[in-house]
């Protein structure tokens, strides 16, 4: 089988978010859409669109296809099985084809990315990668182009931002915000600064530099800001990277310390430590072939807990620091569990039988490629999907997607409460049955831009982006994005203008589950 052509893929064995291109490839393309980003919803939208007879420009920034799915997310984030339809289903079915299933949604990293490759190659689809965005040129209310640093012109008629951090849709103008609203702005709950119990310090813990000296100063990672609840902010939920990991000897690569090792920056994790805490579990979820997906667990994991929220304003070569900082932290606290005399033996001892896999993740000696950006820009437009529709209490007339996950948002910083470091933003409430997506949530204010999809970077406030923000369900807008456009086109209107009924029917015959579903859970709980 010959995958599709990677122009511009990666030679040098990096772990990396960006770096300048070494070449510029002097392209220039001319299509009836653009798709930036060849995560799982870009290649998705990508297919309908060429299976519709468009000619599409698949640009990827990074170096790999699929995104979180082929980059470590390998235990789903479901919600309710029924809920899911169209190609995001076909995709699930070509995984489970790999392991002689009907249907798989436990699987391995490298797997999901040779389908994603394979599949692009049957539907004749090139993804240009290292095609980090440079500007874009408007007309009016509608993008008429757009340049990489990598030397890619891109003329189309219709764009899709499928990215996770919605670069394609902020260098357009269209409006939109970062961080969480007051619980006042959309009459929420539970927006804005929370203090809950899940993944917290449930024993006191000294915030200071010198303990019981609040003059000596917080220690890293501490937020000076007093918690108030329900306080708007700019703040985003932690980043992590998500591990495929191993304890088969044959395939395990044994964790070593990192050149840049500090323990200090673990000192909460001692103190919580001596304070009482027994590490007794790590977030490791069952794959296949003895791999696991290990995800944030407890108060101090592989969250690095306010350590993202320069991330989505911040230019390309400040990402790359930030990601770099999270690779630290990252191997830092597998090789502070393994060694620091402040964990338990017993606990140091599970840890040392995993490692990296030698089969995954082979580029980057088995760390996965892929920053988990849980939250980064969202789109403001004339519906906004709130906490309101996630618990059924509104529901929108205009379906092209459900969403049906838990109210998910990991903690965004760590604050100071009564002389104790508290975690701070996380928030773990169930959304109720499965609730149709606004197709308005999905395109730009009316006049704003007129030829512009965002499935990904979506209008929700912060808590409802924590209930939609699952691939499978990234998938399945993506697809609905791209019929849209395809119908834009063909009835020559604006996105906004875009005939709903004509939508839904197209929407329908492509599979896509738009009503909700019994509320039957098959919740994998991999956030």
């Amino acid at each position: 089988m010959q995958y599709v052509i990677m122009l511009g893929a990666p030679t040098k064995n990096k772990l990396r978010y960006y770096s300048p291109p070494e070449e510029k490839l002097n392209i220039k393309l001319e299509v009836d859409l653009c798709v930036y980003g060849a995560n799982s919803g870009g290649i998705i939208a990508a297919i309908t669109a060429r299976r519709h007879g468009l000619s599409v420009a698949l640009l990827e920034p990074g170096y790999h296809l699929g995104g979180l799915t082929a980059g470590g997310l390998s235990f789903t984030d479901i919600g309710n099985k029924q809920a899911i339809g169209g190609l995001s289903r076909q995709f699930y079915r070509r995984l489970g084809a790999r392991y002689d299933q009907w249907e798989c949604w436990l699987f391995e990293p490298h797997v999901a990315e040779s389908v994603y490759a394979e599949w692009l190659d049957e539907e004749d689809i090139t993804c240009h990668f290292e095609s980090f965005l440079k500007d874009v040129t408007t007309s009016g209310d509608r993008i008429t182009g757009l340049t990489t640093e990598n030397g890619i012109t891109v003329e189309a008629r219709m764009f899709i931002d499928a990215s996770y951090e919605g670069d394609l849709m902020a260098k357009a103008g269209v409006s939109h915000t970062i961080g969480r609203e007051d619980n006042q702005d959309y009459g929420e709950h539970y927006n804005g600064s929370q203090v809950l119990h899940g993944h917290q310090f449930n024993l006191p813990v000294d915030p200071y530099r010198i303990e019981g000296k609040p003059d000596s100063g917080l220690l890293p990672g501490i937020d000076p800001e007093p918690h108030v609840t329900g306080r708007g902010d700019d703040r985003v939920q932690a980043y992590n990277f998500r591990l495929c990991l191993t304890d088969n000897p044959a395939n395990r690569i044994p964790f070593t310390e990192p050149a840049d090792y500090q323990p200090e920056d673990y000192e909460l994790l001692a103190r919580f430590c001596r304070a009482g805490h027994v590490p007794d579990f790590l977030k490791f979820d069952d794959l296949r072939d003895d791999k696991v997906d290990m995800n944030n667990c407890h108060a101090v994991s592989t969250d690095y807990i306010g350590m993202s929220h320069r991330f989505p304003g911040a230019g390309y070569a400040e990402r790359e620091q930030i990601f770099q900082e999270h690779v630290r932290w990252t191997k830092g606290l597998l090789w502070f569990w393994c060694t620091d005399p402040s964990i338990p033996s017993s606990f140091q001892k599970k840890v040392r039988t995993y490692g990296w896999c030698r089969d995954e993740f082979v580029a980057t000696g088995g760390f996965s490629h892929a920053l988990y950006v849980r939250e980064s820009r969202r789109l403001i437009s004339d519906l906004v999907m709130t906490e309101h529709h996630c618990l059924g209490h509104q529901t929108v007339n205009d379906s092209i997607a459900l969403a049906a996950y838990t109210m998910d948002s990991h903690n965004c910083r760590r604050v100071v409460v009564d002389g104790k470091v508290l975690n701070e933003g996380n928030v773990e409430v169930a959304s109720g049955p499965p609730y149709p997506i606004s197709y308005r949530s999905i395109v730009p204010k009316r006049g704003e831009c007129g030829n512009l999809f965002v499935p990904f970077c979506l209008a929700a406030s912060h808590i409802a982006f924590g209930s939609i923000r699952m691939e499978p369900v990234f998938m399945i807008l993506s697809q609905s994005a791209a019929e849209a456009a395809v119908l834009a086109l063909e009835q020559d209107c604006d996105v906004q203008d875009v005939p709903y009924e004509k939508l839904r029917e197209r929407l329908e015959n492509a599979d896509q589950i738009l009503d909700p579903v019994p509320d039957v859970k098959n919740r994998q709980m991999g956030e």
